[in-house]
């Protein structure tokens, strides 16, 4: 089992018990622990106050996260962000918890090396289509460590993000790769019928998921 340094302190923007709105796992009982700051910046972000890394929300010690997961009485746990891992440690942390025998998935924008992951955690990984303003930032190496176990997200906010989309599946085998390829419109910008109606036309191998818990408590609601 992997040690934890407990001198470590984690800036976490806010640990909560919810229903996972997003990935294969959509519709479970979860706890997030979301930690602050990421090195991107996507023009749709739906979480801006979890951005800045030099914003200090809360600062917290590895038990003392643990004792936070621990009121809640769910062996599910994800870590998401801003970029859950951009700190110092956390890989440590989120391979303890794995090793700990919770179900353990890290929501990441797949900049960050994914190479050090417990092989149990399963691993929700961005891909950053043109509408992000991201994608050069995209890191491909990264998927040559995904297993069946494990999503891609591409978030779609016009025609332009699902034909990129496409050609990426298609290019990287992504469907053959993994659990699961999800597109996702972005909410308030893609219209989800017009999205479907693409994927069936093209017969496209993915998985299009809506964002659960935005129709469930709304666009802007934090904590959920």
């Amino acid at each position: 089992m992997t040690s934890i340094d407990n001198n470590i302190k984690f800036n976490i923007s806010e640990i909560f018990y919810s229903i996972q709105g997003e990935s294969t796992h959509a519709g479970e009982r979860c706890v997030f622990v979301r930690l602050q700051g990421c090195e991107l910046r996507c023009k749709w972000c739906d979480t801006p106050y979890a951005l800045d890394i030099n914003e200090k929300m809360k600062l917290m010690t590895a038990d003392e996260i643990f004792n936070e997961i621990k009121k809640y009485d769910c062996n599910f746990i994800t870590f998401t962000g801003g970029e859950p891992l951009l700190q110092n440690g956390i890989t440590d942390l989120i391979n303890h918890l794995a090793g700990k025998n919770y179900k353990v998935s890290v929501e990441t924008n797949g900049h960050q090396d994914i190479s050090h992951l417990h092989p149990s955690v399963i691993k929700i990984m961005d891909l950053k289509a043109p509408g992000s303003g991201m994608e050069k930032y995209n890191f491909f190496e990264n998927l040559k460590y995904l297993t069946d176990k494990d999503d891609v997200k591409i978030a779609i906010s016009d025609r332009n993000d699902y034909e990129w989309s496409k050609k990426i599946i298609y290019k990287k085998k992504l469907h053959k790769l993994i659990n699961s390829v999800i597109l996702t419109p972005v909410f308030g910008e893609q219209n989800p019928e017009e999205l479907a109606e693409w994927i069936l036309q093209d017969n496209l191998p993915v998985r299009m998921l809506l964002q659960m818990h935005k129709f469930i408590w709304g666009s802007d609601k934090r904590g959920v």
